[in-house]
């Protein structure tokens, strides 16, 4: 029997806009702590039931973000490369995802110092290939470094709507060889490199894109989406995918949804990792 998908989530006892890093966010206009739970335990929820077992992180009292734990970092096999974040107030997220990767018995490699790197929110494989996205939280020399590290091909793209400043909010695999994406947040070379790696595109339109549907989770052949992209939803159907639309209002309001809220911890995002070649120790 195949062992269960992991995921690594972080209850929201502490979510809250406490601070603007994105264009997103609004200290005034704030988060509804109430349906915050809510939607987070309907995400947990569905995940459950499409078959996931999940790690829970302890939340930590002044670390709002620390729920969006795809930003952890990037798991590799029985490695875990923590992040390096770009702004200070989201630093301190660092020790108690490292703390978390230990106590799991990863074993923990930390990027060197100077570089900025924000684990699965810029790095995500589809694939063998690792997809990196760079300029507004992460640095390609960062990429580089990761994919080096583990022995992989990187293709670092640049990201050029802040709107869109991780990867995981603008681009999406859902399979080996199959991806969702909004173009309009790469430039011109970033777009041929999705283009041309990648066979089976599903281009999502600009007013879907800015409801976060490309910051989706997917287990099996199945998709969770924000439920304000009824368009991609039928595309994916299309392709063979179901959906599972649900409500992340109050997290993209912070500028996540169902992906940034969730950490595959057992080799997600290269089914290669399975069958291939032991990583570099």
């Amino acid at each position: 029997m195949a062992e269960k998908p992991r995921i690594l989530m972080c209850p929201p006892d502490y979510f809250g806009i406490e601070y603007e890093i994105n264009p997103w966010m609004n200290v005034a206009r704030g988060a509804d702590p109430a349906r915050a739970r809510a939607q987070w335990n309907a995400l947990k929820d569905t995940l459950v039931d499409l078959g996931v077992e999940i790690d829970l992180m302890t939340p930590v009292e002044g670390l709002p973000d620390l729920v969006f734990t795809a930003n952890a970092g990037v798991v590799y096999r029985d490695l875990f490369i923590p992040s390096l974040f770009r702004h200070g107030v989201r630093q301190g997220e660092t020790a108690h995802f490292e703390a978390w990767a230990r106590s799991r018995g990863f074993q923990v490699v930390e990027p060197p110092e100077g570089t900025n790197f924000e684990g699965a929110g810029d790095a995500l494989f589809c694939g063998e290939t690792l997809f990196a996205g760079y300029r507004l939280r992460s640095d390609a020399r960062g990429h580089q470094w990761v994919a080096e590290r583990l022995g992989v091909e990187v293709l670092p793209m640049e990201l050029v709507d802040p709107r869109y400043y991780h990867l995981d909010t603008c681009f999406c695999p859902i399979a080996p060889g199959v991806a969702i994406y909004h173009p309009g947040a790469f430039d011109e070379y970033g777009r041929a490199v999705i283009r041309e790696r990648i066979p089976t595109l599903v281009e999502v339109r600009p007013e879907e894109a800015q409801s976060f549907s490309c910051n989706a989770v997917t287990v099996g052949r199945t998709v969770v989406l924000n439920q304000g992209a009824p368009r991609l939803a039928e595309d994916l159907r299309a392709l063979g995918f179901a959906t599972r639309p649900l409500d992340f209002s109050e997290f993209i309001k912070s500028g996540g949804s169902a992906k940034c809220l969730t950490l595959r911890v057992d080799g997600e995002e290269a089914a290669a990792w399975k069958t291939g070649p032991t990583a570099t120790p």
